[in-house]
C-alpha cells in the first residue's frame, strides 16, 4: 500500500490524540526512510523543507528535510507532537519562556535516526542539523498546528506566523499574523 493511502487509513481511525496514543500511532505506522524521499526536496536557502503528508481535524503529519541553517527558536501554538528523527542527528534545543520574555536556553539534546522526542503544548524549541547528516524527520501533532509563534532572538522580537510559513523569520508580511517586541529577560547575562 502507497505511504499516504497507509497514513490516511492509520489516521482515521484515531480514537484518541492523548501523548502516548499519539506515539503509538506512529510508532505503529513504521514509516521507512525510502518512503520519504519522494517528497523531499531543496530547502532553498531555508532550515528545512516541508511536505504535508496528512491532515484532519485531529492530527497532521509533516516530514522534513533539513538545511544546515538552524530554525529560529517557535513554539507548535496550541498544538503537541512527536518528531521521528528518520536519517541523521538532530539537535534540539529547548527554551523557557515567560511572558512578554525572551526565552531563555535551557538544555540541547542530540537525537539520532529511530530516535523521536515529545514536542509539548507552547514548548519552545529549535532544532539543526550540526553533522550535516542529511537530517530528515517525520512529525505528528495533535491537533494540526496553528498560531506557531516564531522568535526573533537579536531583535528581541516575536511572531505568530501564517500555516504556510516554517519555523524562521517571515520573508512576507502576510505571513506575520501578529508581532510583538518582547524583553530581555532577568536569567540572560550580557
Amino acid at each position: 500500500m502507497e505511504l499516504i493511502e497507509r497514513v490516511q487509513r492509520h489516521f482515521s481511525q484515531l480514537q484518541s490524540t492523548s501523548k502516548e496514543v499519539l506515539r503509538e500511532a506512529l510508532e505503529q505506522l513504521d514509516v521507512q526512510l525510502e518512503e520519504l524521499v519522494p517528497f523531499l526536496q531543496n530547502p532553498d536557502g531555508k532550515p528545512y523543507y516541508r511536505k504535508l503528508l496528512y491532515q484532519d481535524d485531529q492530527v497532521e503529519m509533516l516530514v522534513m528535510n533539513w538545511s544546515d541553517i538552524e530554525c529560529a527558536p517557535h513554539d507548535h501554538g496550541d498544538s503537541c507532537g512527536w518528531i521521528q528523527v528518520m536519517n541523521g542527528i538532530s539537535r534540539n534545543t529547548v527554551f523557557e519562556v515567560k511572558e512578554n520574555e525572551m526565552p531563555v536556553e535551557v538544555f540541547s539534546e542530540y537525537r539520532k535516526k529511530g530516535r523521536l522526542f515529545f514536542a509539548p503544548e507552547k514548548g519552545v524549541h529549535k532544532m539543526t542539523d550540526p553533522a550535516k547528516s542529511n537530517l530528515v524527520t517525520l512529525h505528528l501533532y495533535s491537533p494540526p498546528i496553528k498560531n506557531m509563534v516564531v522568535y526573533d532572538l537579536a531583535a528581541c522580537a516575536a511572531c505568530v506566523v501564517s500555516d504556510d510559513c516554517g519555523a524562521w523569520w517571515p520573508d512576507e508580511q502576510r505571513q506575520k499574523l501578529k508581532e510583538f517586541k518582547l524583553q530581555k529577560s532577568e536569567n540572560v547575562k550580557l
